[in-house]
This record gives structure tokens, sequence and C-alpha cells, in this order.
């Protein structure tokens, strides 16, 4: 094939990944329920049945940008973590360290999944269900890390911190960089000493 042309088979990929990448954007940043088919395909210079044969429908659409918010977040965890492969407190305290630093940039608009959350109460609305599975999976994550930090009630303990993370979402959207989301780490880290310091004794 001559270097630059663009196949019939490629095309219609093309076009669905500029209408992903345009439609992630709008949104992440107004809202999944304000953002229109016709804007989408405005934007991404492409057409409403190019958009159709991608996706089927605008809710599948938004189904695939979560799943892609999804993505980043693990990427964004994974990398936080990484950083003390076999400690898993400090991994957590490296994330929610990271964490504090996005939510303090210029047009930080939370979790794009706690928002469809709660943009779509509806449980069997596509991205809801995306959404949902996400969020308890990373719930499962949580209760693994504590569990290996030896934390009596890991649990108890890694909801507790699964609170923590859900406020920086919103109230970081709320007040802005001068915001409660700035106490995130510090309230991490005396969440975990309290439910892992030797001779503790548990809250009735």
């Amino acid at each position: 094939m001559t270097k630059g042309l663009t196949t019939p088979e490629e095309a219609p990929k093309k076009a669905a990944d500029r209408i992903l990448s345009t439609a992630s954007d709008l949104f992440y940043r107004e809202g999944a329920r304000a953002v229109g088919v016709d804007e989408i395909v405005a934007r991404a210079g492409a057409t409403k049945p190019s958009l159709y044969r991608a996706f089927e429908s605008k809710d599948q659409l938004i189904a695939a940008y979560l799943q892609g918010q999804a993505e980043r977040f693990w990427g964004y965890f994974q990398t936080s973590v990484d950083r003390h492969p076999d400690d898993p407190r400090a991994g957590l305290m490296a994330f929610f360290e990271d964490l504090g630093a996005r939510a303090a940039k210029p047009g930080y608009r939370g979790c794009g999944l706690t928002n469809a959350a709660v943009e779509y109460p509806d449980r069997k609305h596509p991205g809801r269900k995306v959404a949902v599975d996400h969020k308890a999976q990373m719930r499962d994550r949580l209760r693994s890390m504590t569990k290996a930090m030896g934390a009596r009630k890991p649990k108890k303990l890694a909801d507790s911190l699964l609170l923590l993370i859900e406020g920086v979402y919103v109230t970081s959207q709320l007040f802005g960089d001068d915001g409660p989301a700035g106490a995130a780490k510090g309230a991490a880290e005396a969440l975990i000493e309290a439910h892992t310091r030797e001779g503790a004794k548990e809250a009735p």
C-alpha cells in the first residue's frame, strides 16, 4: 500500500477514534447529558452515521468513554503504587499525594466515572454499569492492599480510604485547589496508622 493513503477499512476506524476522543473531552468537561450527538460529530469532523456504526447509540459511546476513564485511572494508580512495589502503605500514600496534585490542576473535574454515576441513576444504563464495575474493582484493590499492610480490619480501612478518594473527586470541584481535598493524604495516613499500629484499641 502506498504510504499516506487510507484504506476503506481504516477510514471508519479513524472516524470512530476522532468521535470517541472528542466525546471523551466534552463528556468530561461538560457532563454526558449536556452534550448532544450533533455537537460531537461536528467537532470531530464526522457524521451521525459514522458515530452509530461505531457505537450503536449515545449510551454506548458514553460507556466507551467511561471504559477509557477507568483504564486511565488504573494507569495513574499503578504508576503511583509502583514507586513502592513491596510496601502497600507507601504505595497508597504515593497515590494520595499524586491524586492531590491532579486535583489542584486547572480544569480538573474529578472522576468521570463518579460524575456519570450521579448523572445516570438507572442501574441498567451502560455507562453506569461501567462506573459501578470500576468502583467495585477499586474497592477490592484497596481491600487487598490494606490486608497486605496488616490492618486489623482491612475492609473497614479500605472503605474509609475509598470515601476519602471519592471526597477528593467531589470537593475539588466545589472548592478548587484550596479545598478539603488537600487534607486527603494526611487523613489517609492517620487512618492507616490507627488501623495498623500495635496496641491500638478498636473504636466501639
